[in-house]
């Protein structure tokens, strides 16, 4: 339902004389309550409904918070080519369960080489390497969340 959609039921249920109107759809609470004297103080409630189960949010896979690396490891770091995602979406490191893994550490990968799969809104997406190399180390694990330009793959270009 949509902001338009929402007013035109405001204005409605106004209209209407009726004091309060509750709606439910799978994702969407909505409330509307009017008062009948002449005041028209209107009250909106909008409530947006989880769309997992409560099972389904405890097994979904939870963001980890990055662990502080020494000096040494940042020094080391910055000699390689970080590749980042470029859009928001899962992360998955197979074309397919019973597929194998696109790239390993220590695989050496050219330009246009697919390094991953990212899926956003039921598309997957290829994620292709934009230089040549060798992976030194793979940041993000399978089928993790992952945002935009977040770090995935560190590449040693030499």
């Amino acid at each position: 339902m949509d902001l338009k959609e929402i007013q035109n039921l405001i204005k409605f249920v106004a209209n209407s004389g009726v004091a309060e109107v509750k709606l439910e759809m799978d994702d969407v609470k909505i409330t509307i309550r009017t008062t009948l004297e002449g005041n028209s103080t209107e009250t909106t409630y909008v409530q947006q409904m989880p769309s997992q189960s409560p099972f389904q949010q405890a097994l979904a896979p939870q963001p980890v918070a990055p662990v502080a690396s020494a000096p040494v490891a940042a020094a080391e770091d910055s000699k390689y080519i970080t590749i980042k995602s470029p859009i928001i979406g899962t992360f998955y490191r197979k074309p397919s369960p019973d597929k194998a893994m696109f790239v390993e550490v220590g695989t050496t990968i050219g330009k246009g080489d697919v390094l991953c799969v990212i899926e956003a809104m039921k598309l997957f997406n290829e994620i292709e390497s934009e230089v040549s190399g060798k992976i030194v180390k793979i940041l993000v694990d399978d089928m993790s969340p992952v945002e935009f330009d977040q770090p995935l793959f560190l590449v040693d270009p030499s």
